[in-house]
């Protein structure tokens, strides 16, 4: 995933800065810093593109599984109806008619919970690595703003 790339070019940046003596502070490229930053905040659209994404194929799979249970009620009614010449078929069709609607709806029924399921294992991951993200995208929004207190104090101390 590209964001987080940015993200570790971020921690490589920091990382590889040249520290304040006697201090933990670090001294950055702010222009650096700040476009990365800037990169990573294009780059979250996609991150919401893919969400949306996940939902409509949701709802595509649940209209597909809607879709063939109607078509089965609908194959169901057509064998009944060729089959009403004699009473003992009759009977057989609509005892068949409600065993396959029974099975059609149980195929839709497991058809949609697996689609939900799927949707919620994405939709979970997806929130994971975004609340994983804006950890990461504070921490270094921390560093910067320590960073930038240093050399503020920095050069105070030298005027």
């Amino acid at each position: 995933m590209e964001i987080f790339t940015l993200l570790e070019t971020l921690e490589d940046i920091l990382e590889r800065s040249k520290t304040l003596p006697f201090t933990e502070k670090s001294i950055v490229d702010k222009i650096q810093f700040l476009d990365i930053i800037k990169e990573i905040r294009l780059k979250l659209p996609d991150e919401l593109k893919q969400a949306k994404w996940i939902k409509e194929e949701r709802e595509r799979i649940i209209n597909e599984a809607q879709k063939e249970a109607e078509d089965i009620v609908k194959e169901a009614e057509n064998r009944i109806i060729s089959m009403i010449d004699e009473h003992e078929i009759t009977k057989k069709a609509y005892d068949k008619k409600t065993e396959i609607i029974a099975n059609a709806n149980e195929m839709r029924r497991e058809m949609i919970q697996n689609a939900n399921t799927y949707a919620d294992e994405i939709l979970a991951n997806l929130e994971e690595n975004m609340l994983e993200l804006g950890k990461t995208l504070n921490n270094a929004e921390l560093s910067i703003q320590n960073a930038l207190e240093v050399i503020q104090n920095n050069r105070k101390e030298l005027k």
